[in-house]
């Protein structure tokens, strides 16, 4: 199966381990960001979302109208606009975009965070309402006919709209969590289902809850799978961990100062993916090929945070096991962002696309050989 590239689509210059100098809605970053991406190889970028930054779905917007084939991955979080204006603004932003829209819903995993916007429910009626919210969502993007609702969090009567997606029957959805109401709502509901880097075993654990959550859904499909990681990566394996060293000591520097928890009230996280990112950090720092985890400890396990560290080899080799459990899309971002999208674009992306398609073609050769066999073999002896 093919293997695709998630980077960041960052509207200013700031990370985890530099101070913004730019706006937070940066015309020109915002562009030459995402030309760096479209340039060496990405697939799509992310519109990430927070309490107080620039509103996500007018930045695809822009970027839509500057570039032809970068595709887009939207952020997008229920309780901040009804079901059905979001419907209409996503299909509007497919046809600025010609079909090159995913949207990732994002129920809330910290409650102060929430409450910024208004949202006082609790983290289990915000997966409620995020599944409901998912299936108006996608029934006002194929529905030509007038609809009642009558759910749990919303009602509406004789909705229809004027405005469809390009893609049919529609863009497609991505969703992300670690908990069991998570992989529930997600396994329903997701074309693409988000998982953040942890070690190899423990992403395959999660690989199998979100596939018998979809059984359980009644899906004859799986949701296919993301996972993201933070590489750092170098020419030589030393130089690697140097340059991952310094990126730690910047990280902590700015927590130290107060830059990196402003969006949270505490230190200790609610979410049960930052609480599994801490305690993979806290059981060691080094795992599989090249998965790292003190990057994940500096931050307080905020968000995609765990690091592969190495050369430009030994990173597409690590991608390619995740490959080999399931992952398709790989989402990936460094810390000064265009030239670690530029870096990774030229000396990571086309090892793993080349070992993609050698494993693929491999796989086709022995599928084939095995239906020539079974074809050749004699009936009495197939009985």
């Amino acid at each position: 199966m093919p293997v695709e590239f998630l980077g960041i689509a960052a509207t200013g210059d700031g990370s985890e381990t530099t101070p913004r100098t730019t706006a937070a809605f940066d015309r020109e970053y915002t562009l030459r960001l995402a030309r760096a991406h479209e340039d060496n190889g990405w697939d799509r970028v992310l519109f990430a979302y927070g309490a107080g930054s620039p509103e996500p779905a007018a930045a695809a917007a822009f970027l839509a109208s500057k570039l032809d084939r970068l595709q887009i991955l939207l952020a997008h979080r229920p309780n901040v606009s009804y079901p059905t204006f979001a419907a209409k603004t996503f299909a509007t932003l497919d046809r600025i975009s010609d079909g090159r829209l995913t949207v990732h819903f994002i129920t809330g995993g910290n409650d102060h965070e929430q409450r910024r916007e208004g949202d006082y429910l609790t983290k289990d009626e915000r997966y409620e309402r995020t599944r409901e919210y998912i299936g108006i969502v996608k029934k006002a993007w194929t529905s030509h006919e007038p609809f009642d609702h009558h759910g749990t969090h919303y009602r509406f009567e004789d909705f229809v709209s004027d405005v469809f997606p390009v893609q049919q029957p529609r863009p497609g959805v991505s969703f992300g969590g670690s908990s069991a109401a998570a992989y529930a709502a997600g396994g329903a509901e997701a074309d693409v289902y988000c998982l953040w880097g942890e070690p190899l075993a423990r992403t395959a654990e999660q690989i199998e809850e979100v596939e018998r959550a979809a059984r359980a859904a009644g899906r004859t499909d799986i949701p296919r799978i993301q996972v993201a990681f933070r590489p750092i990566i170098a020419a030589t394996e030393e130089l690697a961990w140097e340059k991952a060293h310094r990126t730690v000591g910047a990280i902590r520097a700015r927590r130290a100062g107060g830059d990196l928890v402003r969006r949270r009230s505490a230190d200790a996280p609610e979410n049960t993916g930052s609480q599994r990112l801490i305690a993979i950090a806290e059981a060691g720092e080094r795992y599989d090929r090249a998965l790292w985890t003190p990057t994940a400890a500096a931050t307080g396990g905020a968000g995609n945070s765990n690091a592969l560290v190495g050369t430009p080899e030994t990173v597409a080799e690590a991608l390619l096991d995740y490959y080999d459990l399931g992952v398709d899309i790989i989402s990936a971002r460094g810390y000064d962002h265009v030239d670690d999208a530029v870096d990774f674009g030229r000396y990571v992306i086309p090892i793993v696309r080349e070992e993609v398609a050698k494993r693929d073609a491999a796989k086709a050769a022995a599928l084939a050989a095995a239906e020539e066999r079974d074809r050749r073999q004699p009936v009495a002896a197939r009985a």
